[in-house]
């Protein structure tokens, strides 16, 4: 299918394409080796003669605003997300390392969703794991080391889409790019680096509104 404009898949990574992220596969569109109804969310888009980025509306699935999007950082595939399995011994015990797929629930903050974590940085003494979430598709194509259940400790990326900018050391409510639940997320704002890219923001002491704030 031919368009007047660039289309752009909404940034939610989620492996269905078969790739890793919608950065690999708007290359390979670019390329011509994918086309745009390889993504599951362009036929809706289709079917409405619209085109347009991925819009956030302010607001999450159950109504309650948010502060701002957590986006990637330039040449990431997700925002960053910071965990503690339940058991830190297994990241000793499994030998996770850079690049492995995790597998696990983020279960102290309530979220009923198993994620898949590409890590970043394995801390062998403390257990902590420096992940991107990545899409389902991971799951299928490789090697997963599951840990069943994990804190969320904290997110690391750019601060975008702004109701309200973020404060050092403020409670913030913020919505992680990613989120499949579309819930909003609030937590301690302990890092603010100005860069051209935007705000670079790390935030800390994580939970879910699932409710009214």
């Amino acid at each position: 299918m031919r368009l007047t404009q660039p289309w752009v898949p909404p940034g939610k990574n989620c492996g269905l394409c078969g790739l890793d992220s919608c950065r690999s596969f708007l290359k390979l569109i670019k390329s011509g080796q994918k086309e745009y109804e390889d993504c599951p969310y362009f036929n809706s888009v289709k079917k409405t003669s619209q085109v347009s980025e991925a819009v956030y509306s302010g607001a999450d699935v159950l109504g309650n605003n948010y502060e701002f999007v957590l986006k990637p950082l330039p040449g990431e595939i997700s925002a960053r997300k910071i965990v503690l399995p339940f058991r830190s011994d297994l990241v000793e015990k499994l030998m996770i390392k850079k690049g492995d797929l995790v597998l696990g629930r983020p279960m102290g903050a309530g979220c009923p969703i198993p994620h898949v974590l590409s890590v970043i940085h394995a801390d062998q003494v403390t257990g902590l794991l420096c992940t991107w979430v990545v899409g389902p598709n991971y799951s299928r194509n490789g090697e997963v080391k599951d840990v069943t259940a994990y804190h969320m400790i904290g997110f690391e990326g750019i601060a975008a889409d702004f109701a309200k900018e973020p404060v050092f050391g403020c409670r913030a409510t913020f919505l992680p790019g990613f989120c499949m639940m579309n819930l909003n997320h609030t937590g301690i704002i302990n890092m603010i680096l100005e860069k051209r890219c935007g705000l670079h923001v790390r935030i800390e002491d994580i939970r879910i509104l699932a409710g009214n704030p």
